[in-house]
């Protein structure tokens, strides 16, 4: 990957997972809990948010090893699920805010591509490519974010419809998850994720 579109990509991605982690903490916030506000997490500086694994270490491996795509993930934002106001389906809602966030990003800027004339992209260039990584980036963090391991957001979604036979599984997977996780993503999972970005990518830009 060339170093100014990987440089490129690092700013993108970094923008998308801060806006992925606000969007936790606003509906948290907007469901009682200002857990997140006090801890100086509800801003746009990307200082409060970096991950030192996911955030830095991650995508610079990715580069490393020449890998098609970057994705990570931001620090996640403190939350108190007994502050809020709606106890049956809160922490339901908070989790899946992250996602939803970044399939909204990428339908926005998919649709721009979609529907912005195809000369103006000719004149400039650059914002085609960056209305493309934009799409491609938040396409991954939302499947990525779905998978339904800890600590993703995909577990939390889950989580609340797990029976309580399954209490040894929960604990397993919180204890181990992102081990499992740090597995799949170097041993098959990201060509699925590809895959399945590919599909997305397609179906919003009609390209």
């Amino acid at each position: 990957m060339d170093p100014i579109i990987t440089i490129f990509s690092l700013v993108i991605l970094l923008f998308s997972v801060i806006i992925h982690e606000l969007a936790h903490g606003y509906i948290a916030y907007s469901l009682g809990d200002p857990t997140a506000k006090y801890a100086g997490r509800l801003t746009l500086n990307p200082i409060k948010h970096l991950d030192p694994f996911g955030s830095v270490i991650l995508p610079l491996i990715l580069f490393i090893s020449g890998s098609p795509i970057l994705f990570g993930w931001a620090k996640p934002v403190p939350v108190n699920p007994y502050n809020f106001k709606d106890q049956k389906w809160g922490s339901l809602k908070v989790a899946i805010a992250g996602p939803i966030t970044n399939i909204a990003l990428a339908i926005f800027f998919g649709l721009l591509i979609r529907f912005i004339p195809s000369s103006f992209f000719i004149s400039f260039p650059g914002m085609f490519l960056m209305f493309s990584y934009i799409v491609t980036i938040n396409l991954v963090l939302a499947i990525f974010n779905l998978i339904p391991i800890p600590p993703l957001d995909g577990f939390w979604i889950l989580f609340k419809f797990i029976p309580q036979k399954f209490e040894k599984l929960t604990i397993f997977l919180h204890q181990y998850g992102i081990f499992i996780l740090i597995f799949l993503i170097f041993f098959g999972a990201l060509q699925n994720l590809i895959f399945i970005n590919n599909l997305f990518f397609s179906l919003i830009t009609g390209i």
